[in-house]
């Protein structure tokens, strides 16, 4: 129920509004009143306004700020895993790819080493496998001793580990194991390699010409693939609203490019450390880029619903205030005193914020005026 000004205004001039109307001016200042009670001399104060505190239903928007990223698991930077000359570039920026599609084509001397390694450890194997089998032969009629038929083991053990590494290191370097497999006569192996593109997407990047050496930084990136269909919204969220957002919860995004479009995504993670400068939370969906129209590094504002229809106890946002990071708010006594009051806080919706504990339906709470009674308080 708000004051009335001209109740109080009357009740200055004739001594008060009749039986049960108070104003609600701050009571005469008392030494002896406990802390956290703001007491100044009567006073007419319009700007002070009380309100019964109510159940009420409260649902709303919970808006972020964010910006629009590749989605981590649809991104891939490719880089050449050995040293050598670019001889063809087949990829252009922008043009679609499919997984395992060949992006350019290099004359490696280091695949040429590795295959000559491997054609060695081959044969090794083969040589040893023999012996091996033969020690055993040898050994079962008495012909071998014990020593060299281990000594033959030993030398087979060794050769088959070399063999199984050069063959590894070839299928590393994407030569298809079909191709190894093959009789050594028809296996079409050379120092020629065709780096291909791990996922399907598109050229978003490309930093390669034809005659240039590469694969000899590790940390060069010769083409960035995207699957641009599915990208991610990486959105903040302060410390306060973190209980209201978790995985899986719907949202909507929009972008200052489309105003008056918005595009439906899904919250996927939501970070697990808050940032020391912002105090915020990092939250990622995954938002379906509909007619491609969203962009990587575009500025965006992600919404969810909040909040319930059930009614809760709920306050206007002024009436709270913050102090050392715990929330208050000030009641009005039986004998008109305003006494500050810790609370706990919920939901946001507009101008209204759910009060969680610390208040009871029916209590009469400043509504208006709580940022002026506490600076009266602090200075005593």
């Amino acid at each position: 129920m708000r004051l009335v000004s001209g109740c109080v205004l009357l009740a200055v001039l004739v001594g008060g509004c009749g039986e049960g109307g108070k104003t609600e001016a701050v009571q005469p200042a008392d030494k002896n009143k406990p802390a956290g009670e703001a007491n100044h001399a009567p006073e007419v104060r319009p700007q002070i306004v009380v309100e019964e505190v109510q159940l009420k239903p409260l649902a709303g928007d919970l808006s972020l700020p964010g910006k629009v990223q590749y989605s981590e698991d649809r991104y891939a930077k490719v880089s050449s895993p050995l040293v050598g000359r670019v001889v063809e570039v087949r990829a252009k920026l922008g043009d679609k790819v499919a997984a395992g599609q060949v992006l350019l084509s290099l004359e490696s001397a280091d695949l040429g080493a590795a295959y000559s390694d491997f054609v060695k450890a081959e044969s090794d194997f083969q040589l040893s496998k023999r012996n091996y089998e033969l020690a055993n032969d040898l050994y079962e009629t008495k012909a071998m001793s014990k020593k060299d038929l281990v000594q033959a083991e030993n030398d087979f053990l060794k050769a088959q580990a070399e063999f199984r590494r050069t063959r590894e290191r070839l299928l590393a370097l994407r030569v298809p194991a079909e191709e190894l497999d093959k009789p050594r006569t028809e296996r079409l192996i050379t120092s020629r390699f065709d780096l291909k593109s791990p996922l399907a997407g598109t050229v978003v990047e490309r930093n390669v010409t034809v005659g240039q050496m590469v694969g000899a930084d590790p940390t060069q990136v010769l083409y960035t693939i995207a699957d641009l269909n599915e990208l991610q919204v990486v959105a903040e969220v302060y410390e306060r609203d973190l209980s209201r957002v978790s995985k899986g919860v719907a949202v909507t995004v929009t972008v200052e490019a489309y105003p008056d479009e918005t595009f439906s995504g899904t919250i996927v993670y939501v970070g697990d450390v808050v940032d020391p400068t912002t105090r915020t939370i990092k939250v990622r969906c995954n938002v379906t880029n509909r007619d491609l129209k969203l962009k990587p590094e575009m500025f965006a504002r992600v919404r969810l619903r909040v909040g319930s229809s059930r009614p809760v106890l709920a306050l206007p946002k002024e009436a709270v205030i913050e102090v050392g990071g715990q929330a208050y708010v000030f009641v009005q006594a039986a004998d008109g005193r305003y006494v500050r009051r810790p609370v706990v806080t919920g939901t946001m919706s507009g101008d209204t914020i759910q009060i969680r504990e610390g208040l009871q339906s029916g209590e009469r709470v400043v509504v208006k005026g709580a940022l002026l009674l506490k600076g009266e308080m602090e200075k005593g």
